[in-house]
């Protein structure tokens, strides 16, 4: 479905991939298995200013290696990231971009940080640290996410195509899982999987920024 979506630039299907994600841990898990998954108050509420700032740092990294390595071309995956918005003027005025940039943020920090750290830091983690610990549930999770992801870039639909680009890919999941074990160090430090959904959408919002204010 995400794939589809980045070919048509419609993601209705994929909001509701992210919206059966929010339910999962209602839907496997008893309300004791939530408490442990992470679905609590935060034990310590500073952390989820730093898991906010982290996030949002780990995505400026991100960007930085894909304009070293890549400048403006289609293997930079926030360039590529980028085409797959849909509905977009061909020109944007001061005013519509700002428009726009905080329609699409506020899309970007609800949807998919509340459903995939739900489902990747909550649940897949739940299911493998009780028998492996922490450490090993945090690089399961991380390496799914990341993999998956790979419907978001590495795969990519270009000029009437489908085409995989190996080593951009490999260097994209590659940051991922390293964002993600930030995300599950910030959800053990804040106590809450908050942390890591605030992180989550700290890295969203700064991808926005990066995408409407220097790539489109």
């Amino acid at each position: 479905m995400v794939l589809y979506a980045s070919k048509t630039g419609n993601y209705q299907w994929v909001s509701i991939i992210f919206l059966t994600m929010w339910l999962s841990p209602w839907l496997f898990l008893t309300k004791t298995g939530r408490y442990h998954m992470g679905i609590k108050a935060a034990q310590r509420p500073i952390w989820l200013l730093y898991a906010f700032l982290l996030g949002a740092a780990g995505c400026l990294i991100m960007f930085l290696v894909a304009v070293v390595l890549y400048g403006n071309a289609i293997s930079n995956w926030f360039v590529y990231i980028s085409t797959s918005y849909s509905n977009l003027p061909q020109e944007f005025g001061q005013q519509d971009r700002l428009i726009y940039f905080m329609i699409y943020s506020v899309i970007s920090m609800t949807f998919s940080p509340i459903g995939e750290e739900l489902f990747y830091r909550g649940l897949v983690h739940h299911c493998f640290s009780f028998q492996w610990g922490h450490d090993i549930a945090s690089k399961i999770d991380s390496a799914a996410f990341s993999i998956i992801h790979l419907a978001h870039f590495g795969l990519i639909f270009h000029q009437g195509h489908w085409q995989l680009l190996p080593i951009p890919a490999l260097i994209w999941m590659a940051l991922l899982f390293i964002v993600c074990l930030l995300f599950s160090y910030v959800r053990v430090k804040s106590g809450s999987i908050l942390g890591s959904i605030l992180a989550h959408a700290g890295f969203n919002l700064a991808m926005i920024y990066f995408i409407f204010y220097h790539i489109l």
